[in-house]
């Protein structure tokens, strides 16, 4: 029974790391190139602008990565965060906003190319006949991870949680002191992101955002 379980673990973790770190590294690189575009050239002078996957590697976000793969939860995992110079956006605060929305963003469309490379598979390669090929379920459960995996990573850090993205999005349309006191709170994000996960409240409040924008997908795709 313990080596089965290791062995249905092992094959999770490879089926999610693809996906995963796609979606980690892809967030990232486009915080820095949306800074770029604003006039910020420190994620670009780093090295940052890079689909290498090194420069953006945080060991204890791979690490986490590994571990809630492993367990089969909820898969949590984060990337070095893309470094950004507010000073020199031409409009600050809406440069900002932008920069935090297009990781985000980027999640979501690349749920959205997994998607259709899933319809694609399906359609070129019919399960009837593919069926017992294990390269082919293998690639069929990647694509349906990519989904569910960058949905997840979207909305996570669409949440008003500082140091999350959506935080930067809520304090644009907050007066400028307040925004200064609510984003001061950025210190304690981790450990209210690890409370909201241990407490299981993280999956009550994304399960049905990646559920639903899941299964809203591959309907307008037709698969389900």
């Amino acid at each position: 029974m313990f080596n089965l379980d290791i062995s249905q673990a092992l094959s999770t973790l490879s089926i999610a790391a693809v996906p995963a770190l796609l979606g980690i590294i892809l967030h990232e690189v486009a915080h820095g190139w949306v800074a770029s575009r604003c006039g910020d050239p420190t994620a670009r002078m780093m090295g940052r602008l890079t689909l290498n996957p090194l420069p953006h590697i945080d060991p204890t976000g791979l690490l986490v990565f590994g571990l809630t793969s492993l367990s089969g939860s909820f898969v949590f995992g984060w990337a070095k965060p893309v470094p950004v110079n507010p000073r020199y956006f031409r409009n600050p605060a809406k440069d900002m906003m932008l920069v935090a929305l297009a990781g985000p963003l980027t999640n979501f469309i690349l749920a959205g190319i997994f998607g259709v490379l899933l319809w694609l598979t399906l359609n070129l390669f019919p399960p009837v006949e593919w069926q017992h090929s294990s390269l082919y379920i293998f690639a069929l459960k990647s694509m349906q991870a990519g989904v569910i995996i960058n949905f997840g990573l979207g909305w996570l850090n669409l949440l008003p949680i500082p140091p999350l993205d959506g935080s930067k999005v809520v304090a644009y349309f907050l007066p400028l002191n307040v925004a200064l006191r609510y984003l001061s709170i950025e210190r304690f994000g981790f450990l209210i992101l690890l409370g909201l996960l241990f407490t299981g409240l993280l999956s009550m409040v994304l399960g049905p955002l990646v559920g639903g924008s899941a299964r809203g997908l591959l309907t307008l795709l037709g698969i389900l």
